[in-house]
């Protein structure tokens, strides 16, 4: 899918940002969590059509996919290999390490250094890589001290099993406290236009240039409702809710790398056309207050 204004796939035009100095990809990524069964469990439903969604996420121009050895578990690593092995040059597979996983919904922190480097061993036989491009520590484990658990990932960095490390689910000071202790490309958080608590984390993502990768990115739902807050103002652009959402935080912030997820060819196209839509900076301030 282009435009044909520029000619470029439509994922492109969402612009482009880096994970520390060296990894280049394009400002809209895929989330690949509900590729798996119910309850981020078990395999998904309709398997060709898992495949079908990865092998159209890459055909649109999408080079970031974003996954976790807790999704299935292992399942979600296993589908992508399936569908994209040997990989796209340009193809950046970030994955995340730090949850057991015991059945449908359950999911336990557990940042062991034992534990974390044997993820990572599974992760790369799993999605049939030699380095892992980005790991980002899925949760910090309050059991464990924060120098153990990201020491285990440098360890596996200085092997070359890993090339950067990120974080989820954190706050200023713990992204503070882990900067102290390694280099941190990237901060995926829990962020949407109308759910923003992270604000003071992106805020210093991009005071000090870090990736910011926001899950659940158009909320639980509301977004694509037909009451959705944000029908009016999306009809203004005749486009759906949930495009409007997506164009918001890419125009949010230049740090910004939504990474919308789905198990349906339908939905990703209509997720990544959010990448063409082009909002004002008094629309954008308008959709900011109006959500607030």
């Amino acid at each position: 899918m282009t435009d044909a204004h520029t000619a470029l796939p439509i994922a492109q035009q969402a612009g482009t940002l880096s994970f520390g100095d060296d990894l280049h990809v394009h400002r809209l990524g895929f989330g690949a969590m509900r590729l798996v069964g119910e309850g981020v469990w078990g395999p998904p439903r309709d398997r060709d059509e898992a495949l079908s969604v990865l092998r159209r996420v890459v055909e649109l121009g999408i080079d970031f996919i974003d996954t976790a050895d807790s999704y299935g578990p292992q399942l979600g690593e296993q589908l992508i290999k399936d569908a994209l092995y040997p990989y796209p040059d340009d193809l950046v597979i970030g994955t995340k390490a730090g949850f057991a996983r015991t059945g449908p919904s359950q999911w336990h922190k557990l940042g062991r250094p034992a534990y974390l480097k044997q993820q990572v061993e599974l992760s790369l036989r799993n999605l049939g890589l030699e380095r892992i491009d980005l790991l980002q520590l899925h949760r910090i484990d309050p059991e464990v001290a924060l120098a153990d658990q990201l020491g285990a990932l440098v360890e596996l960095r200085e092997e070359g099993k890993i090339r950067h490390i990120g974080l989820s689910e954190v706050s200023v000071d713990e992204l503070s406290a882990a900067r102290a202790i390694t280099p941190i490309v990237s901060v995926q958080n829990q962020y949407a236009p109308s759910f923003r608590q992270s604000e003071d984390v992106l805020e210093q993502c991009e005071k000090d240039g870090i990736a910011f990768l926001p899950w659940a990115p158009v909320g639980s739902g509301e977004m694509a409702s037909p009451d959705s807050p944000l029908a009016a103002i999306a009809a203004e652009h005749d486009v759906s809710p949930v495009q409007l959402a997506l164009s918001w935080l890419l125009h949010r912030s230049p740090v910004m790398l939504p990474i919308p997820g789905t198990s349906k060819v339908a939905h990703l196209e209509e997720n990544t056309a959010a990448a063409s839509v082009r909002l004002s900076e008094d629309e954008v301030e308008r959709i900011s207050r109006f959500l607030s």
